[in-house]
């Protein structure tokens, strides 16, 4: 799921020695860095009636990380979940490609390597279909706790099924571009007109899927990302309509070939199938484009919140938001809002920080006004934080917006670590009060006044107290990739999202 946040970075590098065990004494409730297993003590003042209650505890040793640097590069960056799930994908299609080329003896039929390409390209559609993710997500979340925890962290990982939509979307390309290889040769032995449009339909649809996979190499979606959701959108509805003549004239080429009628050759084909389930994830998506009242909630000149009466959301819930829906669109992680009086969930807000030209822009609009949503609801990462008995949530910035929503469900105990500048004054007393809600003790860093943390350091000492299972973190994609390193390193399972999970 794609959250705006606010920090730019975080300083502090791992350091490997060894910390000594130090004492520290601080007074609750305390807003500063956790400081280890505790033991209060209360002690008389000046007064008789006064007392101080306080906090005398022990730092946890940071533990080396584990294996050699080597090891750990390949392991917990270059291997990651995404880049295995697609290189599984791609893979199995080697398999079927190499099966084809054995069968066929080197010249496979081209309605064979049709299916392949239409099968791919369903399975990359569906794994942006929000409904069937949410499904996979309930699938992966539904076991006990008594399962071990080798097992549950990895059906964590769910949220990389992005490495599905990529995987299959890239192996679609490559076979339809054997299919156009092979469709090109049929017309240039039978040049008749349904061959024609054949041929030229397959290479519209080449063209289409190489424009939507240079845009969504990684480096050129994050310097053009506008670019690039204007790119994929309507090359894509433009090789789902040149797709639909494409398979028509197809079946029709496969009647007269083999004397039925092109009904018959359609609902026989699994290309027609395939096209069908495609076409109808994306109406699905589209139908449910909505333009919804939006009333702002202005926290400070950095961030907003924007809440929606139209419906209640239960946690653990994105939603698109834009307010150009052809060319943009915004993803935020929602977190139910509650009737004062009865506690039931009325609506859900969002909260937006300064992150850009379109962040700026709502956050300059406190009036009550319209958005655009689309789609349903969609699970995100912090879902399978039910995967656990205790974890630790951390963020950054905005980042606490995505975990209020999770702070609000109250399934899973946690301990909460949140670094920004100048929290109360950013996000105002009603954010910092839920923070503090869902975990008493939690640790608000303020980095305006201490600095940024040694955020590793921090997070382990919570787990350490906590005996969490694992750690979750919203941030930007730096801090993210050095807690989820610096935890994993140390066999701690740690879950961020850091590009297109």
């Amino acid at each position: 799921m794609t959250t705006n946040h606010s920090e730019k970075g975080q300083a502090g590098a791992f350091r490997q020695e060894d910390m000594a065990p130090t004492p520290i004494v601080s007074t609750l409730p305390s807003t500063g860095p956790s400081t280890g297993t505790t033991t209060p003590s209360i002690h008389s003042g000046k007064g008789a009636d006064e007392k101080q209650i306080e906090r005398v505890t022990e730092r946890a040793i940071l533990p080396n990380q584990l294996g050699t640097e080597l090891s750990r590069q390949i392991r917990h960056k270059y291997a990651s979940s995404y880049r295995k799930i697609f290189g599984v994908i791609f893979t199995v299609n080697l398999a079927v490609f190499v099966a084809l080329m054995a069968v066929y003896k080197g010249m496979p039929n081209s309605r064979d390597v049709g299916s392949a390409a239409s099968a791919n390209l369903m399975v990359s559609i569906l794994f942006r279909q929000e409904e069937f993710v949410n499904l996979w997500y309930e699938i992966f979340t539904c076991v006990p706790h008594s399962w071990p925890v080798s097992i549950r962290k990895r059906l964590a990982k769910v949220f990389h099924y992005g490495g599905c939509h990529s995987g299959a979307g890239t192996a679609a390309v490559v076979w339809y571009i054997l299919y156009t290889i092979l469709a090109t040769k049929d017309w240039i032995d039978e040049k008749v007109t349904d061959q024609l449009v054949n041929m030229i339909t397959s290479w519209i649809l080449v063209s289409m899927f190489a424009i939507i996979l240079t845009s969504a190499h990684p480096d050129l979606r994050r310097k053009f990302h506008d670019y690039f959701e204007a790119f994929h959108r309507f090359a894509g509805w433009t090789a789902l309509t040149t797709f639909w003549i494409h398979n028509i004239f197809s079946a029709r080429v496969t009647a007269r070939q083999t004397e039925t009628s092109l009904g018959y050759v359609l609902v026989h084909s699994p290309n027609f199938w395939f096209i069908c389930i495609s076409t109808s994830c994306t109406i699905a998506s589209w139908s449910r484009l909505r333009h919804r009242t939006v009333y702002p909630e202005k926290l400070s000149d950095h961030a907003t919140r924007l809440h929606f009466k139209y419906r209640g959301m239960a946690p653990f819930y994105g939603l698109k938001i834009s307010d150009k829906p052809l060319t943009e669109w915004h993803a935020f992680a929602t977190i139910p809002d509650t009737d004062p009086e009865s506690g039931k969930i009325n609506g859900f807000s969002v909260v937006v920080s300064n992150a850009g030209d379109w962040t700026k822009k709502q956050i300059m609009k406190p009036n009550e006004r319209k958005l655009w949503v689309r789609g349903a609801p969609l699970h995100g990462l912090l879902y399978t934080s039910k995967l656990f008995r205790r974890i630790v949530v951390v963020a950054t910035g905005s980042g606490i917006g995505p975990c209020l929503s999770l702070l609000f469900a109250d399934i899973t105990p946690r301990r909460v670590f949140w670094s920004t500048r100048e929290p109360l004054g950013t996000y105002g007393e009603r954010v910092v009060a839920e923070v503090r809600r869902a975990d008493p003790n939690a640790v608000i860093w303020n980095t305006h006044e201490r600095g940024y943390p040694d955020i590793v350091r921090e997070v382990y000492q919570l787990v350490h107290e906590s005996d969490a299972e694992a750690v979750f973190i919203i941030s930007n994609p730096k801090v993210t990739e050095k807690v989820v390193y610096g935890m994993t390193t140390r066999g701690v399972p740690a879950y961020g999202a850091i590009f297109d999970s």
